[in-house]
């Protein structure tokens, strides 16, 4: 009986593999469609926001909207769009007048630096207190972290960040301000050991608000996760064959409980490309995040665009992933 419900898994994986990657594909036309036509209901006329301050005739506005195709019918300007993006051309951007993978590509080392390491802690921390404070559920520590977690989820990550900025940037009385306002680096000049310990220095207030956000969410549903696992018959025969309590909630429980949490996990996976808009520019962070702000306020709508499509993409990649690995923890999940 077991060999055969392993062989229907198997067989099941092909089909289960070839859905998710149709839904994939569907959903990356759908964020094509929805960059290009979303973006254009925005106010403001780019052309005029370029040449802002700037004497500009008649002529010449026009001659910028032909350059940049704004001229051309929406159904013309869509097909073009869509038939570039497919093969890698983002477009142009109007305000930096660089190509808009060439922009991405600048600035995506440092969003991929700060928010890389923001969720390898933030998931290793929630998952860590989120089991313990599920595994011991109604006492102290439980009502502690879950009240933390709760308060922090709720916090926008602006406000966060700029409170964290006046405290410990500028100073509040006799806490000193230790740390800097915002940018990646000094500037000094500094190489080797002293360069990369100058971007920790600027990393850690806004690697610390991207945390205490982001583990509050990994904790809360793993905990509500495990707390569904812990009445589970096959914990209590786990228990009656003499096994540690450590060993029952390591090897049982918490695999059986990983599945809303994998989710989670690969959705924050996904947030590394996008970064965290908000908080990138409260910290001037040279990244993503920053750009994108830039770009919506003129609006540079190729720029807008393209990092529309690089974040939505991201996430359902690793959405994607996150559903081929399924049926790896639960083969359950493919049948």
């Amino acid at each position: 009986m077991a060999v055969r419900r392993s062989r229907t898994a198997v067989s099941s994986y092909p089909r289960h593999l070839a859905g998710k990657l149709g839904g994939a594909v569907v959903s990356l036309f759908a964020v094509l469609v929805t960059s290009f036509f979303l973006f254009r209901i925005l106010p403001g006329d780019p052309v005029r926001a370029m040449t802002h301050g700037r004497p500009t005739s008649a002529e010449q506005m026009a001659t910028l909207r032909g350059q940049f195709g704004l001229d051309l019918p929406v159904w013309q300007q869509f097909t073009e769009y869509c038939a570039k993006a497919l093969t890698g051309d983002l477009g142009m951007s109007y305000q930096f007048r660089a190509p808009v993978g060439e922009l991405i590509a600048g600035r995506l080392p440092a969003t991929l630096l700060l928010t890389g390491v923001a969720v390898v802690v933030y998931s290793a921390l929630g998952l860590w207190l989120g089991t313990r404070a599920a595994w011991r559920h109604g006492g102290l520590a439980d009502r502690l972290h879950t009240g933390v977690a709760l308060t922090l989820w709720s916090v926008p990550s602006f406000w966060l960040g700029l409170l964290l900025i006046i405290v410990f940037a500028v100073g509040v009385g006799p806490v000193p301000g230790v740390f800097p306002t915002g940018g990646m680096e000094s500037g000094g000049g500094e190489t080797g050991i002293a360069y990369v310990l100058d971007v920790a220095h600027h990393m850690v207030l806004p690697v610390l608000t991207l945390v205490a956000v982001g583990y509050a969410q990994t904790l809360l549903v793993m905990r509500s996760s495990l707390l569904d696992e812990r009445g589970g018959d096959y914990l209590v025969t786990a228990r009656a064959k003499g096994l540690r309590d450590a060993v029952v909630r390591r090897r049982h429980a918490v695999p059986n409980a990983l599945l809303p949490t994998v989710t989670m996990v690969f959705i924050n996976l996904g947030h590394v490309a996008a970064g965290s808009i908000l908080v990138e520019t409260v910290f001037s962070w040279p990244g993503l995040g920053g750009l994108f702000y830039q770009a919506l306020s003129v609006p540079d709508l190729p720029l807008v665009q393209g990092l529309f499509v690089v974040f939505a993409g991201a996430m359902i990649v690793m959405n994607l992933l996150a559903d081929l690995l399924y049926p790896l923890l639960d083969p359950r999940v493919a049948r």
